[in-house]
């Protein structure tokens, strides 16, 4: 016996030679149709079509394309009829068809470095809202910091046929998005250039806040001031290097190289660099952290020194206002970043933008107290 079949109904054959199972008796809660369904041989994957629809409602497939569309022409006792047959089966209407008619799919892909690092929550959330805006979906995804998992997956997305992306780029050579683009793909860069084509980017000014963060630092009496960054290639860490630089100089004051480490942002390295540069005769007396991440971090080596170390972060953390001090930050508006590319990139698809730009946000500079204290020696 088919395991599907109740112990307690008997299948019979059909005319057609087909084993059958008799109607269940009818109860007032419907149950007997979801029995039905269940035992309809339905798998996984195999979508009710509107042809379905039409066959259980006893109508012509216009009338349910009426019905799913809210067209005019179908009486209330029809729309009634197959209204029903839509709940009963759990039929879904295929956008993805009716958007691909009209030349647009309705969505965009956003590829980010890292989902899980809480800079890109508000950038994505922003991106997200425009999109909705314009009645699109978003997809994302991460690409780790990987070039190749960035084409990889840029690459995916335009299989899909986004109407447009909005990237975060990992790699420095985005010449393989020149088809996509040449297609109709239209393209956004945020916090970070593209590498070797012309394409609307929005930025952060990197230069600009670390220069005034460490300003901030100089302006409260120190001299010797460390800077713990990220990996030199990425295009917001050389920024920062570059701000820390102009600030000192502007001051007057020589860069040791001692005072300098950038590299990847897991907690080791920078626990190594930011104790390095604290240890010795001469120590430094303030830290400029070069992101979120490693802001974490140095906080917890400071909290593990006998003497009080100044310190302003790039990128605002939580909670920082609650810590003793509270954290000076130059902190970015990653929300504005993800709303103006986004609003850019839908500028793009609706024909008003044929230019390339590049627009840089401003910081803020927030002090809470570790930025402000002075030297210990």
């Amino acid at each position: 016996m088919d395991p599907r079949i109740p112990a307690h109904t008997n299948p019979v054959d059909d005319r057609t030679g087909h084993r059958t199972v008799p109607d269940a008796p009818r109860r007032p809660d419907g149950h007997a149709e979801r029995v039905a369904d269940r035992l309809s041989g339905n798998r996984y994957g195999n979508r009710p079509t509107m042809k379905d629809v039409a066959a259980r409602a006893g109508v012509g497939l216009k009338t349910v394309s009426r019905v799913v569309n809210g067209e005019p022409g179908v009486t209330p006792e029809t729309e009634r009829r197959v209204q029903e047959a839509i709940d009963a089966l759990g039929f879904r209407r295929n956008d993805s068809a009716r958007v691909l008619r009209k030349g647009r799919t309705a969505s965009i892909g956003l590829v980010l470095e890292d989902l899980a690092d809480p800079f890109y929550g508000p950038l994505s959330r922003a991106v997200e809202d425009v999109a909705r805006a314009h009645g699109s979906l978003l997809i994302n995804g991460s690409s780790a910091e990987d070039p190749d998992r960035e084409q990889e997956l840029v690459l995916a997305l335009c299989a899909r046929r986004v109407d447009g992306l909005v990237v975060i780029p990992a790699g420095d050579d985005h010449r393989y998005l020149e088809p996509e683009v040449k297609a109709g793909v239209a393209t956004v860069f945020v916090d970070r250039p593209a590498g070797n084509i012309e394409a609307d980017v929005v930025l952060s000014d990197n230069y600009g806040g670390a220069r005034d963060g460490v300003a901030h630092l100089i302006a409260h009496g120190h001299r010797r001031i460390g800077f713990i960054g990220d990996m030199p290639r990425i295009h917001t860490s050389a920024e920062r290097l570059r701000g820390y630089r102009a600030a000192m100089e502007d001051a007057g004051i020589p860069v040791k190289d001692s005072w300098m480490s950038l590299g990847v942002t897991d907690p080791e390295r920078v626990r190594r660099a930011a104790e390095e540069m604290l240890s010795g005769p001469h120590p430094v007396t303030a830290v400029f952290a070069g992101n979120n991440r490693v802001t974490v971090t140095v906080i917890r080596v400071l909290a593990e020194q006998t003497r009080r170390v100044a310190m302003v972060g790039f990128d605002d953390i939580e909670l920082a206002d609650l810590l003793q001090p509270g954290v000076t930050v130059v902190a970015q508006d990653a929300a504005a970043l993800g709303r103006t590319a986004a609003e850019r990139l839908f500028r793009q698809l609706d024909g008003t933008l044929l230019t390339p730009e590049r627009i840089e946000l401003p910081n803020r500079l927030i002090t809470r107290g570790s930025g402000e204290l002075p030297p210990a020696d």
